[in-house]
């Protein structure tokens, strides 16, 4: 029996709750500081538990950035898009991605560590830029389909470099309205390329 306004937590519940916490703050480590300054001691510190609990739940360093790097396709609205708004949904998905709820942290660790971290470099290859860009190849179609949703891909992963890690001054501070004016026609261009010349 519980006091009076004393919530009962479950067992489950409890450890939904630390998991939870030791994520959240991994996620905001192998952001700020990248995988290799990142310990599992201020990853514990800064969830408020033992640095044994956080090695007892992911096994290791290496398991605890898979888990909270792993990409969600929750908000990749571009792969439903019809042709002509893909490249607006591709652009909305960016900036949901870092500045709806949520999803800032685990992305901005991906792009931090994905020149040096192998995990993260195969995720943001494979399970996010490739996989997108395979979907949205199949949405625009004709020649060179595949290149043209890659560069589509790279235009995105440059912006989200640009505005929310290396925050280049003028990109970082531009308005959403701005940012979707400016570069929404030059992933237009890419929907339509010119044909390949003859000879």
């Amino acid at each position: 029996m519980t006091a009076a306004g004393t919530e009962h937590v479950s067992r489950d519940e409890r450890r939904r709750r630390t998991e939870a916490a030791i994520l959240e703050a991994a996620r905001a480590l192998f952001a700020e500081t990248g995988f290799e300054r990142a310990t599992i001691r201020a990853v514990a510190a800064s969830a408020g538990v033992d640095p044994a609990l956080v090695m007892q739940y992911f096994g290791s360093k290496d398991n605890l950035f898979a888990a909270a790097t792993r990409w969600s396709r929750e908000h990749v609205s571009v792969l439903d898009a019809p042709r002509s708004q893909v490249p607006a949904a591709a652009i909305a998905d960016l900036f949901e991605t870092f500045e709806g709820p949520g999803g800032r942290e685990g992305a901005a660790a991906l792009m931090r560590n994905c020149l040096t971290h192998p995990e993260a470099n195969r995720t943001l290859r494979d399970d996010v830029m490739c996989s997108v860009a395979s979907g949205v190849a199949e949405t625009i179609g004709g020649e060179d389909a595949e290149l043209r949703a890659g560069l589509m891909a790279a235009c995105i992963m440059g912006l989200g470099l640009s505005r929310y890690l290396l925050q280049i001054p003028a990109v970082a501070t531009a308005s959403r309205a701005d940012v979707e004016r400016l570069l929404e026609p030059a992933l237009c261009a890419l929907l339509d390329a010119p044909e390949r010349p003859a000879g």
